[in-house]
């Protein structure tokens, strides 16, 4: 299902099966690596997150709403994709063992465990009864379908790229709705970016959300 949209017609590889059975090794080790924090965790408090957990909720749930774009459109190899990125974000996060962490941890994995059961019904409905969501949740079938949460999306910064004449010099961080001016401002104070700028601006084009392209 990763190697081909469904309507295409895809020729057999056997190093395709061996690259799924590794994905589906990763997903079982992290969910047996994660049985206690998951089984211990707590309700979720939003009040209770540091920086770290927010940033592993807010890419749980943009992938999430890819998944669901994608379900939609029965692309289901971009579901996979969704699913694999997914599990990069949850492996790759570096959070204590805390209970806001443990509770954050058990969320995530639900959300992928759900997203993914579509796709590898078998392992996926295991790992849910093995980890205890069931308990909580109902059998993995009979689950709610995971909602993004918007509240998790939000974010205070956002990072832009910088480029001059076109090409990438640099980026900067800025307030999330900061204006124009300010912007414009930070870009051409950025030290990286100062290198490539001669002479006065012909033009400053902020793209909202995604960069500043100086005109030099």
């Amino acid at each position: 299902m990763f190697a081909s949209p469904p309507e295409q017609t895809l020729e057999w590889s056997g190093t395709g099966v061996e690259g799924a059975q590794r994905f589906l090794r990763r997903v079982w080790a992290f969910g047996v690596n994660n049985a206690t924090r998951i089984a211990t965790a707590s309700k979720l408090d939003v009040a209770t997150l540091t920086d770290a957990h927010k940033a592993l909720r807010r890419e749980v749930y943009k992938v999430l709403q890819q998944a669901e774009h994608d379900f939609k459109r029965i692309q289901y190899n971009t579901v996979v994709s969704a699913c694999m990125k997914m599990l990069n974000t949850l492996e790759a996060a570096k959070l204590d063992d805390s209970a806001a962490s443990n509770a954050v941890i058990a969320e995530s994995f639900s959300v992928f465990l759900r997203i993914l059961n579509p796709v590898t019904p078998h392992i996926t409905h295991a790992l849910w009864e093995e980890l205890g969501y069931s308990k909580t949740d109902g059998e993995i079938l009979d689950a709610q379908w995971p909602q993004v949460d918007a509240g998790a999306l939000e974010q205070n910064e956002v990072e832009l790229m910088i480029q001059v004449n076109g090409k990438l010099r640099g980026s900067i961080t800025v307030a999330t709705g900061a204006d124009k001016a300010s912007i414009e401002a930070a870009a051409l104070a950025n030290e990286h970016a100062q290198k490539f700028i001669t002479g006065t601006q012909k033009k400053i084009i902020v793209v909202p959300g995604k960069l500043v392209n100086i005109v030099v």
